[in-house]
C-alpha cells in the first residue's frame, strides 16, 4: 500500500450517524399565546399584591414582559435570528394596537353619545322655533343640507382645478420654472391653517358686498382653498406612478398627447385619484373655523348658497355645545349626533370612492 493511500484513509472522516437536520427547532403555534397568558397572569398578580393596579400599567407591563419572554424562549429554542424576528413583530403589533386606541375610543364615544338623537326628527326638522317647551324637538336637517351643498360646490370648484394642475405638472410642465413655482405654492397651501382660508374668503366677499356678508358660497370658496392642494398632490403622485411604457406605446400608435392622457394615463391611475379626492373632501367637510367666519349659522333651512347664511354640521355642533340653551342636555345630544352624521358621511364617501375606483379601473383580464 502506498504512502498516499494510507494518508487518505487516515484523513477520511466518518459521517455522523443518522440524518442531519438542516432546519432548527421551532416553537409550537400555541407557544406565543401561552407566553401571553402567562405574562398577563404574572403582571396581574404582581400589581394586585403591590396594590397599584391600573389598566394602563397592566397593559404596558404585560406587553414588555411578553416581548422579553418571547425573545428569550425563542432565542434558546430557535436561535438569535428567529428571536429577533419575533421581537420586532411584537413591537410592530403593539405599536399598531396603540395607534388604534384613539380611533376606537373616538368611534365608540361618538356612536354612544350620538345615538341619543339619531332619530327621524333630527333628519327632518330644523331648529326654527325651537326653545322653551320645544327644546326636546328640533334637529339638524338644515345643517345636513348646508354641509352637503357647500361641500359639493367646493368639490365642483376644486376637483377640476386640482386634477388639471396635476396633469400639467406631470405631463407638460416637466421641470420648468412655472411648474416648480406651482409645486412650491401648492406645498405652502397644504400647510396653511384653515382659519386663514376662512379669513381670505370673508375678506374677498367683504370687498364687494360689505363686512356683514355671510354666504354659503363664501364657505365653498374657503373649503376649496384647503381642498385644491390635497387634490393636486395626491393626483400628481398617482400620475407619476403610471409607467412611461404605456405613454410611449400610445405615442407609437400615433395617438396625440391629450388623448393618451385621457384614455391611458388617467384611467390607469383612476383608483388612486378617486382615493385622493375622497381624502380631500373628508379633509374639509369637518372644518369649523372657515365656515364659522364665512358662512355663519342660522336656525332655519336655506338651500340657496348665494343668499344669506347657511347652517353646517360642524358649526351647528360647535354652537350646540359652546352656547347651548336651557336645558343644556338636548343641545349636547344634537352636537354628538351631528358628529356621528359627519362620520357616516365620510364613511359613505370612502365607499363611493372605492366603487368608482373599481368600476373605472382598467381591466386586467
Amino acid at each position: 500500500m502506498s504512502i498516499d493511500t494510507e494518508r487518505a484513509q487516515q484523513e477520511k472522516v466518518e459521517p455522523p450517524p443518522g440524518p442531519v437536520s438542516l432546519v432548527r427547532a421551532e416553537l409550537p403555534r400555541w407557544a406565543p399565546y401561552g407566553i401571553l397568558v402567562a405574562s398577563l397572569v404574572v403582571v396581574g398578580v404582581l400589581l394586585a399584591v403591590t396594590g397599584g393596579f391600573s389598566i394602563g400599567l397592566f397593559v404596558f407591563l404585560s406587553a414588555v414582559l411578553f416581548g422579553l419572554a418571547t425573545y428569550l424562549v425563542s432565542r434558546v429554542v430557535e436561535g438569535a435570528r428567529k428571536a429577533t424576528d419575533r421581537l420586532v413583530t411584537i413591537v410592530v403589533t403593539v405599536a399598531f394596537l396603540i395607534a388604534l386606541i384613539p380611533l376606537i375610543s373616538v368611534v365608540i364615544t361618538v356612536v354612544t353619545n350620538g345615538l341619543a338623537r339619531f332619530d327621524a326628527a333630527f333628519f327632518t326638522q330644523s331648529m326654527r322655533g325651537v326653545g322653551g317647551a320645544n327644546d326636546l324637538a328640533g334637529g339638524g336637517y338644515h345643517a345636513i343640507m348646508g354641509t352637503l351643498i357647500i361641500t359639493a360646490l367646493a368639490a365642483v370648484m376644486s376637483i377640476p382645478v386640482g386634477v388639471l394642475t396635476a396633469v400639467y405638472l406631470v405631463e407638460y410642465g416637466s421641470k420648468s420654472r412655472l411648474a416648480r413655482a406651482v409645486t412650491f405654492f401648492v406645498d405652502v397651501m397644504t400647510g396653511i391653517p384653515s382659519i386663514v382660508a376662512g379669513l381670505f374668503s370673508f375678506a374677498l366677499f367683504a370687498l364687494f358686498f360689505g363686512p356683514s356678508i355671510r354666504l354659503g358660497f363664501a364657505g365653498s370658496v374657503a373649503l376649496s382653498v384647503l381642498m385644491i392642494p390635497v387634490v393636486v398632490r395626491s393626483t400628481e403622485e398617482m400620475l407619476k406612478i403610471v409607467p412611461n411604457e404605456l405613454r410611449e406605446a400610445a405615442y407609437a400608435l400615433g395617438t396625440p398627447k391629450w388623448r393618451t392622457i385621457l384614455k391611458v394615463v388617467i384611467p390607469t391611475s383612476i383608483a388612486g385619484i378617486a382615493s385622493g379626492i375622497t381624502l380631500a373632501i373628508a379633509r374639509v367637510i369637518g372644518e369649523t373655523a372657515p365656515l364659522l367666519i364665512a358662512v355663519g349659522i342660522t336656525t332655519g333651512l336655506n338651500l340657496n348658497p348665494f343668499a344669506n347664511r347657511m347652517a353646517t354640521l360642524p358649526v351647528f355642533a360647535y354652537y350646540s355645545y359652546a352656547a347651548p340653551g336651557v336645558p343644556r342636555e338636548p343641545f349636547i345630544d344634537r352636537a354628538w349626533t351631528s358628529a356621528l352624521v359627519l362620520i357616516i358621511i365620510v364613511l359613505v364617501l370612502n365607499l363611493v370612492a372605492r366603487l368608482v375606483a373599481r368600476v373605472f379601473a382598467p381591466k386586467t383580464r
